[in-house]
């Protein structure tokens, strides 16, 4: 465990009669640490949902403290053995009550453990108006930054309430967020936060042989997370890494740039409930770096798009090219002719593509890679690098296909002869 001296020293967390269960070594390590945020396991089996729900029931028993647990999906909340059941079985026999339209327990002191899910990006605005004094992440590494950060702001107590502020988060290595959480709590080096690491052999409750039996199934990648805890193994595929992007204050006032589209966008539907967004994304070279300014990433009904597109030019300028990559066939082609519509004035035009996703991306990669593409400061930043950073294996692609597009602009001497 990473951990600072005072570790060394024999501590007994706070508990109380709500937490049925006698933490072992290492979850009595994770509920004692008095940092803002820690995050236990690595592993697999180590009791990861357990210590989570031990966290956010240390101090029910203060009037008004309010906790929050959360995963990915309601799904994962809700499968036997999942949290929520987990808490049920502790909680159904005592004088906590359960109320099932807010997915929340309540106590006698006034206080509250509620359950929740952010299943995509832009769920964590559902608790804008909320407090806690606790929030609990159960796999993080399946959340983004974005969603992770974001909650912080709903950290608050009244003054002198007491109680601490705590964010926990569980996880094993892998998943989408893999390299975020990896740098925040692996290889950062922030005194505030902490890492609790533990594996399946140090949970006396677990049948560790069998388990242990369980994973020889796995291919040698994913045994290695979730066995060893090895947060440097990586699956192929991946094709980027965090650490290639360097983010800076400002892009050179000198450079050349160009907005590229990418017009993938579509609504919920019953179909889908994650639909590709709309992506613009502006880029600049100067001397050999490329700058990436400035990501829009949006859902519009058709008859916005156009608007969108002219209203960003009209704020990026007119010394900024407007590129956007061309369907084939007769849509393609209307959509050009709408656009040449709506951007007089500007330097503009789509761009056909001939090759696929990976083949496009691969020189803008392989110039982060040799660390000539860095990133302006601005808060698009974590969820182009969780999609980046997965791509091709991630969700969504179209922020990774409106970069390459703009680096291709950029490079191109043909097309950058109109710019």
């Amino acid at each position: 465990m990473r951990s600072s001296p005072a570790l060394k020293r024999a501590a007994t967390p706070k508990l109380n009669s709500y937490i049925a269960q006698m933490p072992t070594p290492k979850q009595a390590a994770f509920l004692w640490l008095p940092h803002l945020e820690v995050l236990f396991g690595g592993a697999a089996g180590p009791g990861k949902s357990s210590a989570l729900l031990m966290a956010a029931l240390q101090y029910v028993d203060v009037p008004h403290y309010a906790a929050l647990i959360l995963r990915r999906t309601y799904q994962d909340l809700s499968k036997p053995e999942a949290l929520m059941d987990r808490a049920r079985e502790w909680l159904t026999n005592t004088d906590a009550e359960w109320h099932g339209d807010s997915h929340t327990w309540r106590f006698p002191s006034g206080a509250a453990l509620a359950f929740g899910y952010l299943e995509h990006d832009g769920s964590e605005l559902q608790y804008q108006s909320a407090a806690f004094q606790t929030i609990c992440f159960d796999e993080l590494t399946q959340f983004s930054e974005k969603q992770y950060r974001y909650l912080f702001s709903r950290l608050r107590r009244l003054e002198g309430a007491q109680m601490p502020l705590r964010m926990r988060a569980a996880s094993n290595p892998g998943g989408p967020g893999h390299d975020w959480v990896k740098q925040r709590f692996i290889t950062g080096h922030n005194p505030q936060r902490m890492f609790v690491p533990a594996l399946f052999t140090d949970n006396p409750y677990l049948d560790q042989a069998q388990y242990r039996k369980s994973l020889t199934e796995l291919d040698p990648v994913t045994r290695k997370q979730l066995e060893d805890g090895d947060w440097d193994v990586r699956q192929e595929g991946a094709l980027a890494r965090r650490e290639w992007f360097q983010i800076v204050d400002a892009a050179p006032a000198q450079a050349r740039r160009v907005r590229f589209w990418d017009m993938a966008a579509t609504l919920k539907s019953a179909k889908s409930d994650d639909p590709d967004f709309m992506v613009g994304t502006k880029e600049s070279e100067a001397g050999g770096i490329y700058y990436v300014e400035h990501v829009i990433r949006e859902r519009l009904q058709a008859g916005s798009v156009t608007a969108l597109i002219r209203q960003t030019a009209q704020a990026d300028g007119i010394e900024v090219g407007v590129r956007w990559e061309e369907e084939g066939g007769s849509s393609g082609k209307i959509i050009s002719a709408d656009m040449a519509r709506q951007l007089g004035g500007f330097i503009f035009g789509g761009t056909r593509v001939h090759s696929d996703k990976v083949t496009r991306a691969m020189p803008f990669l392989d110039q982060a890679r040799v660390g000539n593409v860095k990133l302006v400061r601005g808060p698009w930043i974590p969820a182009w690098l969780d999609e980046m950073c997965a791509f091709p294996q991630g969700a969504h692609d179209d922020q990774c296909d409106s970069a390459s597009g703009a680096f291709a602009a950029l490079t191109s001497t043909l097309r950058m002869r109109s710019l």
